[in-house]
């Protein structure tokens, strides 16, 4: 969310105002600037009301100073009262219009993108985005790749169309080693971002109000992309991203505390409103899926390097793995609502032949802290808020999609990986 303050601030020293570097960062991501200038025209309204409310306040109390005197005197004093009735109106009247453009203004505010931090290229789209770099080889095979639904179904262990008789499209069952395979991966995850990261565990709540969506910037957005519990102001999480992240909503932590992070699992659920006809086999895209998510609530001074950090703890898990992937800096037409900066992490599927997204990780700045009331106050300071990270540790089903993908066999088995195997006991999955 943006600073209205920083918006009112004029040109100094022949640099470009605040408002002038937003509007270019807004063409940057090819998002609708005139919104800004509405929000400058509605701010000025509301300080033009705002004076005027103020104007007949101070007539309002010189009239009622003129009254007291007036009585003292004994003086009638009923056409000064029916006056003071009338600039009482006016106040009022004054002071609801003001109300209500702030409100305006408010509400418009909570739809302009987060402004894309300097280091980001410019682009239209994901044609445009950055190869950072690349782990691994593309797994090659000497026979004809299978894609992940062709062997979950083969040796039994997903069961999409049973599935699709209990709920509908895009769920699955998940069975036997899969099931084992989905467990392990949580766990593994987990276990190295809370042992070797320094991430506290968490486990949210998996429903959230709509003040937290808005925290985060899903609502009022992506309101289409959530389950909504009917009758209620209650939401099915599409990330743990909306509630670790107001963990702290409307407080203020002390500066010797930060960074704060945590590791965070959960089930994630999601109405893919905008993705009809994409991804329809297998589980790419899922209603519900799981994911481990990892959180950092940082100093502004520290947050770009905090995002490095928390990246190369997200590539940590596809290395141990070994599965190949590659790392992508989103281009300015290709990122999130409310990131400044974003790196995608896209794991090799031979199956596909084609990479993909697996982990997405991203600075927001103080973009959500600004939403949620994030705050952290040094001694004797004044409060400041927070920049806030996040970024998948991974998405669950599609590590274990690559998992099939890559360590398949010509026999159509699936090697387990070596660090998963003492969490699931096995070495192989076989029909």
């Amino acid at each position: 969310m943006i600073d209205i303050k920083l918006l009112e601030k004029k040109a100094e020293n022949g640099q470009p105002s605040y408002f002038d570097l937003y509007k270019k960062g807004l063409e940057n991501r090819g998002a609708d600037t005139s919104i800004l200038d509405q929000i400058m025209d509605l701010n000025r309204k509301r300080k033009e009301l705002i004076t005027q409310a103020e104007s007949a306040k101070a007539n309002q109390n010189k009239a009622s100073q003129e009254i007291v005197i007036l009585k003292k005197q004994g003086q009638d004093t009923s056409s000064l009262i029916a006056e003071l009735g009338k600039i009482s109106a006016t106040v009022k009247e004054m002071e609801t219009k003001a109300s209500e453009v702030d409100q305006e203004v408010y509400n418009l505010l909570l739809t302009i993108p987060n402004r894309p931090h300097e280091s980001v290229p410019y682009g239209k789209g994901s044609e445009d985005n950055k190869i950072e770099k690349t782990v691994g080889e593309k797994t090659v095979f000497n026979f004809k790749a299978k894609e992940h639904w062709e062997l979950g179904e083969k040796l039994n262990i997903i069961d999409f169309e049973r599935a699709g008789k209990v709920t509908g499209t895009r769920f699955a069952f998940l069975k036997g080693a899969a099931a084992r395979m989905e467990r392990a991966l949580i766990q593994f995850m987990m276990d190295l971002h809370s042992q070797n990261h320094g991430y506290t565990e968490m486990i949210p709540p998996f429903i959230v109000n709509s003040q937290s969506l808005t925290g985060t910037g899903n609502l009022p957005k992506f309101k289409d992309d959530l389950f909504h519990l009917s009758g209620s102001d209650y939401f099915l999480i599409p990330t743990a991203e909306v509630p670790v992240t107001n963990y702290y909503s409307q407080e203020i932590l002390n500066e010797t505390d930060l960074p704060k992070k945590f590791c965070a699992y959960s089930p994630c659920f999601r109405s893919e409103a905008g993705s009809h006809g994409r991804d329809t086999k297998g589980l790419i895209r899922q209603h519900q899926f799981n994911k481990v998510e990892l959180m950092v609530f940082a100093h502004p001074n520290q947050s770009h390097e905090l995002h490095e950090a928390l990246t190369s703890h997200a590539e940590e898990v596809l290395s141990q793995l070994g599965l190949p992937f590659r790392r992508m800096l989103l281009c300015t037409g290709d990122m999130g609502f409310g990131s400044a900066k974003t790196f995608d992490l896209e794991v090799w599927l031979p199956g596909q032949n084609e990479y993909r997204e697996i982990s997405s990780c991203s600075n927001f700045e103080d973009f959500q802290a600004r939403r949620a009331n994030i705050r952290f106050k040094s001694q004797g300071g004044k409060p400041q808020f927070v920049h806030t990270l996040n970024g998948s540790g991974l998405a669950v089903g599609r590590t274990l999609i690559a998992i099939l993908e890559n360590y398949q066999t010509e026999a159509g088995t699936v090697k387990i990986p070596k660090v998963l195997q003492k969490y699931m006991g096995i070495e192989e999955i076989k029909i």
